[in-house]
């Protein structure tokens, strides 16, 4: 399978950012195209395209439009919302921001088609607030936008009225679960709410609303400009279209590789130089650390929806994080866990007590301190989050462990003796020569 750059088919041309080398890539023909139909014929055709979510869930796109109710723009009637989620915090997951800083347009335009097809006058993009490069650029393609009359009144003569709001987030993991992110986007802290309702019946402001990922809105110009056929020309039947994968770690040339869904690991290695010179692959994610772990011999999976969920793990956002044979799988899962106890929000018991004894069993594991019972134990930890919590913060802080303990149990009873065999200073420490007085 061959790669399909076209999200990045112009990453690397000088000044990619602008509205002057958006338009001569196309840009805003796509929007041009759209408002020239109805809003319910757009909704059908991005139904009818297949394309799915690219956040993680994977839910398709125009059914998810379609749940706006509409037909109800009479006085009394309630505003209907888009929000961009573009606080990509999943350790791994960096594919939102090089698009954004790249090409801030193709979502600048993807917002103003879907908040046109589902009938919204104000849209949002939440961007994870400490990459400020990046929040700079969308200001500034923004305001672009609104002087070339692609935002604000009577959008290119069209009727439509829609203003567009870049907002910078605090730094907080849980707001990328949409409705923690609703609810920061108000003012409070950000928590997940209890659903029902969903947020297409009470979203933002208790108000009808849609929330998509980056990548999923910056992909609507291309579907809207190529056509249905085309974009299923790519891919597999259930998940067609092109996506970006992102492979980190050890690898030869780390970075943004965009190919159609269904294409392998092995075959992107291929492209990126492989595992780097002189080591083997052992373990990696499919979509980020909160996605059960795969290993070697899940190298030909299908990376789409189906086939990796039919491999035990979850696509996700297509963070590929790669480790060789020098990682310690324990010390790895330890540092992710770390992190979901930190970015706990504590709303739900099961998540806030859940990941902080995760935590302690893994310290005592890796110091040695620990028995067999505690592996078992973070399995009981883990039945005990895992779809019991608020939100699937637990489910992402319960996922590596279990997959690490199943395919890695004998490098957790290693352990057991004389701390990390990783740890240069820990086979020292474990023979009498080696003691330290």
């Amino acid at each position: 399978m061959t790669l399909a750059p076209v999200l990045s088919s112009y990453w690397d041309q000088p000044s990619s950012w602008t509205l002057e080398s958006y338009r001569g890539h196309d840009g805003y023909q796509a929007l041009e195209k759209a408002l020239a139909m109805a809003p319910d014929d757009l909704i059908a055709l991005v139904k009818e395209s297949g394309l799915r979510g690219r956040g993680g869930a994977g839910f398709p796109t125009g059914q998810k439009w379609s749940f706006i109710p509409q037909g109800s723009d009479g006085p009394g009637a309630k505003p209907k919302y888009l929000v961009i989620n573009a606080d990509e915090s999943e350790p791994g997951t960096c594919k939102d921001m090089p698009l954004m800083m790249a090409t801030p347009h193709v979502l600048v335009e993807g917002a103003i088609i879907a908040a046109y097809a589902i009938r919204a006058r104000h849209a949002f993009i939440y961007v994870r607030g400490e990459v400020v490069p990046v929040l700079r650029r969308l200001q500034a393609a923004v305001s672009e936008a609104y002087d070339a009359g692609y935002l604000g009144a009577d959008v290119l003569g069209s009727g439509f009225d829609l203003d567009l709001v870049v907002h910078a987030g605090a730094g907080a993991y849980i707001c990328g679960e949409e409705t923690a992110l609703l609810d920061s986007l108000e003012g409070r802290r950000g928590q997940p709410r209890l659903r029902p309702p969903f947020p297409a019946v009470a979203g933002l402001y208790a108000c009808p609303t849609v929330v998509n990922n980056v990548e999923s809105i910056a992909s609507v110009p291309a579907v809207i400009r190529g056509g249905v056929d085309w974009f299923k020309s790519m891919g597999t039947e259930k998940s067609p279209g092109f996506t970006l994968y992102s492979l980190s770690g050890h690898v030869t040339r780390p970075g943004q590789y965009e190919a159609p869904l269904g294409v392998t690991l092995r075959e992107l290695l291929d492209y990126a130089g492989g595992v780097r010179a002189g080591h083997e692959l052992k373990f990696w994610t499919p979509g980020g650390s909160s996605t059960p772990l795969l290993t070697a011999e899940h190298l030909d999976v299908p990376l789409d929806y189906e086939g990796v969920g039919k491999a035990g793990s979850m696509l996700g956002t297509k963070a590929l994080q790669i480790f060789d044979e020098t990682t310690c799988v324990v010390r790895a899962v330890r540092r992710w866990t770390q992190f979901y106890a930190h970015e706990s929000c504590g709303k739900c018991t099961p998540c806030r007590e859940g990941t902080y004894w995760l935590t302690q069993i893994y310290a005592r594991i890796e110091a040695g301190d620990a028995d067999e019972a505690d592996i078992d134990k973070l399995l009981d930890v883990s039945d005990a989050i895992l779809g019991k919590s608020f939100c699937a913060l637990g489910d992402g802080a319960a996922s590596p462990i279990i997959s690490s303990i199943k395919y890695f149990r004998d490098e957790y009873l290693a352990h057991l003796d004389g701390g990390c065999p990783f740890d240069p200073y820990a086979s020292m420490l474990a023979t009498p020569e080696g003691a330290l007085s």
